[in-house]
């Protein structure tokens, strides 16, 4: 049994809209930072409905793509915040001002 196009793409724009809706509501830096993994991973769902649907391997390989970028995004932005954590004392996003000029 095959789920059909239609609701693979409905999940996938639910999953980035929540995503989004995180990553811009929210103020805690490990929150923002679900949020973006959340939309990335809705983007691989997007691409694996849309290889299943044409019969096409390369959607399959750009989500491979994607979840490597997206491993490398949370350990350098992970780095970043503990550095944050350590120099403001705080993961509060509106306290992040530090490349001011």
């Amino acid at each position: 049994m095959t789920i059909p196009f239609s609701h693979m793409l409905f999940i996938a724009i639910l999953l980035f809209g929540m995503g989004a809706a995180c990553a811009m509501t929210r103020k805690n830096l490990f929150m923002i930072l679900i949020g973006v993994e959340i939309m990335l991973n809705a983007a691989g769902i997007g691409f694996v409905a849309a290889s299943m649907r044409w019969m096409d391997m390369n959607g399959q390989v750009m989500t491979l793509f994607v979840m490597t970028v997206a491993a490398a995004e949370v350990a350098v932005a992970l780095a970043l915040i503990v550095c944050i954590r350590r120099r403001t004392g705080s993961t509060n996003a509106d306290r992040f001002n530090l490349l001011k000029g």
